[in-house]
């Protein structure tokens, strides 16, 4: 009987949130690294998202915060993970350089690039996307 109460209460202490976060304490960062959603940045009024991730001791990638990482650029401004520049920014490229908190010895930098050509680019309506196009579809060769 003792040895069941023991058995169970050994069960329930290791599926108490406690012991979860014991467990979740053990992983850490092992790791940073750059994950842009593009290959340049864009200046006038524009709010460019800097994505870093950190590769968690558990193997796993993990998207950090402003809160786990400091920024420092060549230009621009940060305000939490996102880099402004006004219009007046003349340069090519910015060097970013991201500083886990919890441990400044991992840090990573990049060098980045600033879009030159306007965004004239006008985004096709649902209409647009939905109508044919009018080409014949590709003709399937017979095998001989």
């Amino acid at each position: 009987m003792i040895r069941i109460l023991v058995a169970i209460a050994l069960v329930s202490f290791s599926t108490s949130p406690l012991f979860a976060q014991k467990e979740k304490e053990k992983v850490k960062v092992d790791s940073i690294a750059f994950h842009l959603y593009t290959d340049s940045l864009k200046k006038g009024g524009v709010y460019n998202y800097i994505n870093v991730d950190g590769k968690m001791s558990n193997g796993r990638w993990q998207p950090l915060s402003a809160e786990d990482i400091s920024f420092t650029t060549s230009g621009g401004k940060f305000d939490g993970c996102n880099l402004y520049f006004d219009s007046t920014f003349n340069a090519d490229s910015v060097v970013v350089k991201a500083i886990l908190k919890a441990d400044t010895s991992l840090r990573e930098s990049i060098t980045i690039y600033i879009k030159k050509l306007p965004d004239d680019e006008v985004l096709k309506s649902m209409e647009e996307v939905m109508q044919p196009s009018g080409r014949q579809p590709a003709r399937k060769r017979k095998r001989g």
